[in-house]
């Protein structure tokens, strides 16, 4: 999933300005629905698309909460 970098918060457009927020909220949903449904996402990671598993999301979020 590409995530547009924060310099979109610095729009003068408000709505884009929120779109970042937008987006974020709309990964983390998809992360959640991920793990409950034990399926997994596709993503990109430094420019490569790559699954990750819904073992692997919780692993993840395990290590930074």
């Amino acid at each position: 999933m590409i995530i547009p970098t924060p310099d979109i918060l610095n729009s003068s457009d408000p709505d884009i300005a929120g779109s970042y927020y937008a987006l974020q909220r709309a990964r983390q949903s998809a992360i959640d629905l991920a793990i409950q449904t034990n399926t997994a996402i596709v993503t990109t990671v430094d420019g490569k698309i790559v699954r990750i598993t819904a073992a692997e999301l919780i692993k993840q979020r395990q290590l930074t909460s």
